[in-house]
């Protein structure tokens, strides 16, 4: 085979890709990925040691988020880049190495292969990343409980990534994901140390994302209940795709004035929930749908696009000079925009270009409705609580993650409009876009549908929940009516799923399909330890979930 990756839901014949990824990632691409993440495990030999003798790491750290990030699902298919990068890594393991010296003497037992044995030659960087790969761990339970551990550090790495730019950082994660970069090219650790230690990551991705969610809610306020235009104004205009609010600020400020529009696509929906960007007078709506549907989305758009974080479709040649990329994301021949050293970003070339672009073509109106994040439904907590000790909500249902191409996915717009009347659906990421646009109505002033924000926004949801069972003085948070049907693709979901069962949640189901990357005896382990399941039709689902 000439790649090996199964870290998505669209894992090819649902067990990996091995010629090309279904993302579009292409072999020699996967495979630098491979070596990228090797390379980070191999800095963080030299940096945990760095950390237990003082050193300051913090260079290393944010090197090892932003390269963890960039492996995300459908962020980066630029081989330069991951070349780029992976040379960046082994310089700077080397200066972390010498730094370990100098102050602690030897690192003899420092020995491990990926601290110390491939060369920084690019010509090597192929030959070597076939060794290095996910296939590299035989046994298929270590490799799953491996691959999952990663795959949750990746999630992590996106959101530990947002709050540093707006200025947030938290030592323990960073202390975290060095260990649990470690711990996975260690052959001495158990299946149950291992298993404690995907336990542990949970526990971290609960603090990366109460981190970014005040990182969010202290830099532009907390999300408010929203209309948000669906339609489209006449100006020539910029359409901001990915999840990055600080990117979405300065590029909102740089326009202030020029006579262009600014729309969201995909998650930066909420974007529009924060009290901050409402000033903007040209920040008009949003544009079109999940992120899979942006190969038409983006044609009819006519003016150029920015891509913040993940979430590219490799873009097709009518619209690709349109196309900017930023942070984490990246393709070959498209324009990438850079911070300088102070971390701002110059976006005037986008803004020329899009004076020159025609108006949007228009491909639906109406508006939708979002903001229900964790500050905003606590402040409507006596009203959910009379409406469910009435009665006149039965159920919960969450129903965040991802969105994606499939046609199982049809699914949760069949199951969201089958929930019976006086049950109310949780969501966060772009799953809310199977159901966002339907007309499910309220419950006493409720909207049947709360959104909650992006998938990095899914802390509110869990704190919703704990927030409930406080009210209704319950011992376990599995007692409320709360019900988990959770759509996942990528990486993200993956952490968000870890941080739920820290939680204690059990009994969620994940779909359209489980995970290629767990084995049978780990699913084993999921299912019989908290209840994990998958989904089979709407119809027997629904029973299943109503007791009935």
């Amino acid at each position: 085979m000439s790649m090996f990756c199964f870290q998505c839901q669209e894992a090819a014949k649902g067990t990996g890709c091995t010629l090309r990824g279904v993302c579009g990632k292409p072999a020699d691409v996967a495979n630098l990925q491979d070596l990228l993440i090797y390379s980070l495990k191999g800095i963080s030999f030299y940096n945990n040691r760095a950390r237990e003798l003082g050193i300051d790491t913090k260079k290393a750290d944010r090197l090892i988020v932003e390269g963890l990030f960039m492996t995300i699902t459908n962020a980066n298919f630029d081989k330069a880049r991951f070349v780029a990068r992976i040379k960046d890594a082994l310089k700077l393991r080397d200066e972390v190495k010498e730094s370990v010296v100098k102050v602690g003497g030897s690192i003899s037992d420092i020995t491990h292969d990926a601290a110390t044995w491939f060369s920084d030659s690019e010509e090597l960087f192929e030959e070597k990343s076939r060794y290095v790969g996910v296939l590299a761990t035989e046994n298929e339970d270590v490799r799953s409980l491996r691959e999952l551990l990663i795959y949750g550090l990746k999630g992590m790495a996106a959101y530990a990534e947002h709050a540093l730019n707006l200025g947030y950082e938290d030592d323990g994660v960073y202390t975290f994901i060095g260990k649990a970069l470690v711990a996975t090219t260690d052959n001495t650790l158990s299946a149950d140390e291992l298993v404690a230690l995907v336990m542990e990551c949970g526990k971290y991705g609960v603090d990366v994302m109460a981190l970014l969610d005040k990182a969010n809610t202290s830099t532009y306020g907390h999300p408010e209940i929203t209309s948000v235009n669906i339609g489209v104004k006449n100006n020539p205009a910029i359409l901001v795709s990915g999840h990055d609010l600080k990117d979405f600020e300065q590029l909102l400020e740089q326009t202030e004035g020029t006579g262009v529009d600014v729309y969201t696509h995909g998650e930066m929906l909420p974007a529009h929930y924060y009290p901050s960007f409402k000033k903007h007078s040209h920040f008009v709506g949003n544009y079109g749908n999940a992120w899979w549907k942006q190969d038409k989305e983006f044609d009819s758009f006519n003016g150029p696009i920015l891509l913040t974080t993940n979430c590219l479709v490799p873009p097709k040649d009518s619209y690709r000079d349109r196309v900017y990329t930023t942070g984490a994301v990246g393709f070959e021949g498209l324009t990438h925009i850079v911070p300088d050293a102070n971390g701002e970003k110059d976006f005037s070339q986008i803004i020329e270009h899009a004076k020159k672009c025609a108006s949007p073509i228009e491909i639906e109106t109406g508006e939708i409705v979002g903001g229900f994040a964790h500050n905003t439904v606590l402040s409507l907590a006596d009203k959910v609580v009379d409406a469910v000790k009435s009665g006149a909500i039965k159920r919960f249902f969450v129903m965040a993650g991802c969105d994606g191409r499939m046609k199982s996915r049809d699914y949760y717009t069949e199951f969201a409009k089958t929930l019976p009347q006086d049950t109310v659906i949780l969501t966060a990421g772009c799953a809310k876009y199977k159901y966002n646009k339907l007309e499910l109505g309220d419950i006493g002033g409720i909207p049947r549908v709360l959104d909650a924000g992006q998938c990095n926004d899914s802390y509110s949801l869990a704190v919703i929940a704990l927030k409930l069972k406080e009210v209704f003085e319950l011992n376990d948070i599995n007692e409320l009516p709360i019900s988990y049907n959770i759509a996942w693709y990528e990486q993200k979901a993956v952490i968000v799923l870890l941080a739920l069962l820290y939680l204690g949640v059990k009994n969620i189901h994940l779909g359209p399909t489980l995970p290629a990357f767990l084995s049978a005896n780990v699913a084993k382990v999921l299912v019989d330890t908290f209840g994990i399941g998958g989904i089979t039709n709407v119809e027997d689902d629904m029973k299943m979930f109503m007791g009935a």
